[in-house]
C-alpha cells in the first residue's frame, strides 16, 4: 500500500549492494547487550507519503509472515529467507540518511513486512533507536502475533497499525486462510487500555469482507478502544498480482474486482455511523 518516493533499492532489495559485509548465519541473534549486533531478516524498505503512518516515513519491511491473506500484495514477504540479515546498526543508517528529511516533512519510521512481530526482539530494538532519535514510530501489524509484543517494545512505538482483517471468525478464517481473530482483538483491547493510538485498517474485498454483518462487527471493535484515532478502509486491488506468478504461485482473487464507489461509500458510512473517524 506504500507510495515509492524512490531511492536506492527501495521497496525492492533484490540484491546486497556492492561491498555488502557477509551475511550473519542467524537471524533474531546477537551477543551486545544493547542490541546493536542483533540481526532481523529484512525484506526491503521504502519510503512512503499518509499510507503508513502520519507524514512521510521510512518503512522497514520484515520478511516472514504467519498467515496467507488471500488479498495479500506483498506474497515475496512471506518467509524468512525471502529476507536479507541485518544488524538494527545496518537498518538503522539507511534510518539516518532520511532523518533530516522526515523530521522536517512532519514524519517517522514504520515497521511493517510481513509480520513484524515474528522478529519481535529485532523490532522492538529498531522501535527504540528510532524512537531515542526522537523519531515518530509506528508499528504495522496483523495483531495476530501481539503477545510476542512486551511492554518495552510497545513503550517505543507511537502508533499501532492494526490490520483487523475480520470480526467474524469464520470470515477471518477464509481470509486468512490460518490463525484466529482473537489474538488480535486481545492485543488491540490492551493497546487501548495502554493508551497506545491505534489507527485500524480494514481490506475491503467485495464477495469476502464487505457482508454488513462483518463490517458492522469489525466497526463495533472499533468503537470499544478509546485509544483509536481513525478507521482506514482499504480498497481490494490485484496490483501485487504480478508477485504470485512470479513465484509460481495462484493469485486467489484474481478474478475479483475492486469495490465499487457505492460499496465504498457504504462501508465508510457503517464506520462512520458509529462515531468513528474514517479514512
Amino acid at each position: 500500500m506504500t507510495g515509492p518516493l524512490a531511492t536506492g533499492r527501495a521497496g525492492g532489495a533484490d540484491a546486497p549492494p556492492a561491498g555488502a559485509a557477509p551475511l550473519p548465519a542467524r537471524v533474531g541473534r546477537g551477543p551486545a547487550a544493547d542490541g546493536r549486533e542483533l540481526t532481523g531478516a529484512v525484506h526491503s524498505w521504502d519510503l512512503s507519503i499518509g499510507v503508513d503512518g502520519p507524514g512521510t516515513r521510512f518503512v522497514a519491511f520484515l520478511a516472514g509472515c504467519p498467515l496467507r491473506c488471500r488479498f495479500c500484495h506483498s506474497p515475496d514477504t512471506w518467509y524468512r529467507r525471502s529476507g536479507r540479515h541485518r544488524t538494527v546498526d545496518e537498518l538503522m543508517a539507511q534510518v539516518e540518511r532520511y532523518r533530516r528529511f522526515i523530521s522536517v516533512a512532519g514524519g517517522g519510521v514504520t515497521i511493517s513486512g510481513g509480520e513484524p512481530l515474528m522478529q519481535p526482539r529485532f523490532t522492538g530494538e529498531v522501535l527504540r533507536r528510532c524512537h531515542a532519535l526522537g523519531l515518530h514510530t509506528a508499528l504495522d501489524t496483523s495483531g495476530f502475533l501481539g503477545a510476542r509484543a512486551d511492554d518495552a517494545l510497545l513503550d517505543a512505538t507511537d502508533l499501532v497499525l492494526l490490520d483487523v482483517k475480520s470480526r467474524d471468525p469464520a470470515t477471518y478464517r477464509r481470509v486468512t486462510r490460518t490463525g484466529e481473530i482473537g489474538p488480535t482483538l486481545r492485543f488491540g483491547r490492551r493497546l487501548a487500555a495502554r493508551g497506545t493510538p491505534i489507527w485500524i485498517r480494514f481490506v475491503l474485498v467485495p464477495g469476502l469482507t464487505d457482508a454488513p454483518d462483518n463490517v458492522a462487527g469489525v466497526a463495533d471493535f472499533a468503537a470499544e478502544l478509546p485509544s483509536l484515532q481513525r478507521v482506514e478502509v482499504l480498497p481490494f486491488h490485484r496490483l501485487g498480482a504480478h508477485k504470485y506468478a512470479e513465484l509460481g504461485l495462484t493469485f486467489p482473487l484474481a478474478g475479483t474486482e475492486p469495490p465499487t464507489p457505492e460499496l465504498l461509500e457504504r462501508v465508510r458510512g457503517q464506520f462512520a455511523a458509529r462515531g468513528l473517524t474514517v479514512a
